[in-house]
């Protein structure tokens, strides 16, 4: 297997540095040695050192000759993009997405399926699939796939990236653990280090690094209302053992009566993955039998196999039930998110995990709410957006996680 410690969290001075100065040429090339000593705050000589072993390696390459303001004209130097690429797999409200990305990010291959729903193991098994068919479709690159990213949700253990996977019980909450950890799987498969993350961890990164303007050190990522990924002083906070960003309580003794008024969910209670939207939806089909029957013609659905889509599309239409359950529901999630915007005071809240599609009534209904809730002086200057890597998020997340670290190591 290619020499990658995807496990290493501690990066030495530089590694640090390698990471910093390849993710600027990544960010802003073609630059200038100047313009990156200007930046990083250390001297032209210490930087042209590194460059130099960057283009040893053919990880950078020099371009054409800025504009001078006199004297000689500095070489300008940009990431070469295909000097390695990263499989990508990210597993959303609805789908599963795989990626081949290269080292700027650009998306190569893309291949997806519907969100199984199945067991943990089925579920790995179309993690492997995934990943066998953008190899199966990249054989031209094949030599030079630098290592694997897999955003799942679940709690995953950082130091051999196992996976406990949050599966119901009746109606209980319970962590089922995979009975084979996913990273020693896909390593032992496919000969390429791996790294297994958080869903949303993994797209609070994504976001991060490639989407949002640069200079936004403290990020949150409301992952369908139910995950959370951090980034807390420019860096992705994970906690002591890896686990930080699960935004509930629970405790199985108390199920029953543990409720509350908005929608019989507290906001620092377990939700469904859909913010228990379709429940919702459908309880208010028992109450408007002629409502359902509206929703039902202007969404091809019926009461068997209403999803979370046929209600993005009949709030769209303006229908009333779909715009009565997602105005309850973006309430409850903006109270949430304003809580957290207390406790973190970011200045970014991204929404993604699926509810991007939901429309911008939706998320201005979660800003409205948040500016009702929280301290004015904690969100007078929040920036609340929806994913703008959308279904692509977690995977872009995972693989822009492992091209951190091979630009760290170089590989």
């Amino acid at each position: 297997m290619k020499g990658l410690d995807f496990q290493k969290e501690e990066l030495s001075e530089k590694e640090r540095r390698n990471a910093d100065i390849l993710e600027i040429l990544r960010r802003s090339g073609p630059i200038s040695r100047p313009d990156i000593s200007k930046e990083m705050g250390i001297n032209v000589v210490t930087i042209s050192n590194y460059i130099d072993e960057f283009l040893k390696r053919n990880l950078v390459h020099e371009k054409e000759f800025d504009v001078s303001e006199g004297g000689r004209r500095p070489v300008l130097l940009d990431l070469n993009p295909q000097a390695g690429f990263v499989v990508g797999v990210g597993l959303n409200l609805m789908n599963m997405v795989g990626l081949l990305v290269d080292l700027k990010g650009n998306i190569v291959t893309k291949t997806q399926i519907a969100r199984p729903k199945a067991s943990v193991k089925e579920i790995s098994e179309c993690l492997l699939e995934i990943v066998r068919e953008i190899l199966r479709r990249s054989k031209e690159h094949a030599s030079d796939i630098k290592g694997i990213g897999v955003g799942v949700a679940g709690l995953i253990n950082k130091d051999n990236g196992s996976v406990h996977w949050p599966q119901k019980m009746d109606h209980y909450y319970t962590y089922a653990s995979v009975d084979v950890p996913l990273k020693s799987l896909m390593e032992k498969e496919f000969n390429l280090p791996t790294l297994i993350e958080n869903d949303a961890t993994a797209a609070c990164f994504g976001e991060h690094w490639l989407d949002l303007e640069k200079g936004y050190k403290n990020v949150i990522y409301l992952f369908s209302g139910v995950g959370l990924g951090l980034m807390l002083n420019g860096e992705v906070y994970r906690g002591s053992q890896g686990y930080a960003g699960e935004i509930s309580v629970y405790n199985f003794k108390e199920q029953d009566s543990f409720n509350c008024e908005m929608g019989n969910s507290c906001f620092i209670k377990r939700w469904e993955v859909d913010l228990g939207i379709v429940d919702d939806v459908k309880a208010r089909f028992n109450k408007d039998k002629e409502g359902a029957a509206k929703f039902f013609k202007l969404t091809a659905s019926n009461i068997e196999n209403v999803d979370l889509k046929s209600v993005f599309i009949a709030g769209k239409a303006k229908d009333p039930i779909a715009q009565a359950a997602l105005d309850l529901a973006a309430k409850r999630l903006g109270i949430k998110v304003a809580y957290l915007v207390n406790v973190l005071n970011p200045e970014v809240a991204v929404i993604g995990g699926g509810f991007e599609e939901a429309g911008e009534d939706f998320l201005n209904k979660v800003s409205s709410t948040v500016k009702e809730w929280a301290f004015r002086e904690a969100a007078d200057n929040l920036k609340i957006v929806y994913s703008q890597l959308r279904e692509n998020s977690v995977a872009l997340g995972a693989a822009s996680l492992v091209m951190q670290k091979m630009f760290a190591q170089l590989w």
